[in-house]
């Protein structure tokens, strides 16, 4: 498994960072935070600090609650602003749960 550290520059500001940076949590009030180029300011995300340009990892992931999750990879320009798509067109590659089924986001149905 993976090790990722969050890196809270990215974080947007409804997601709390837990104080040794390996998990996140969901908050309805936002944190008052700068709105930096790296931070998603709509959609609620995070990145790991580190990066990698080749090989095989996995992430093993606790959920808490039911509802919308994903998680995955992203180039460094991934856009961070406004509403985003979850798609390799966009430098987001994901799994995850959209109401009761199990995806992989993609740019179209599949």
């Amino acid at each position: 498994s993976a090790n990722v550290t969050l890196d809270p520059d990215t974080a947007n500001p409804h997601l709390i960072i837990s104080e040794d940076r390996r998990s996140v949590r969901w908050d309805e009030t936002p944190q008052n935070l700068p709105n930096n180029l790296q931070r998603f300011d709509t959609y609620c995300s995070v990145l790991g600090c580190e990066g990698f340009t080749a090989g095989r990892r996995y992430w093993e992931v606790q959920l808490g609650s039911r509802g919308f999750w994903a998680v995955g990879v992203a180039r460094d320009s991934a856009w961070r602003k406004g509403w985003i798509n979850l798609d390799p067109s966009q430098g987001i590659w994901a799994v995850g749960i959209c109401g009761d089924k199990f995806q992989a986001f993609t740019s179209f149905e599949t």
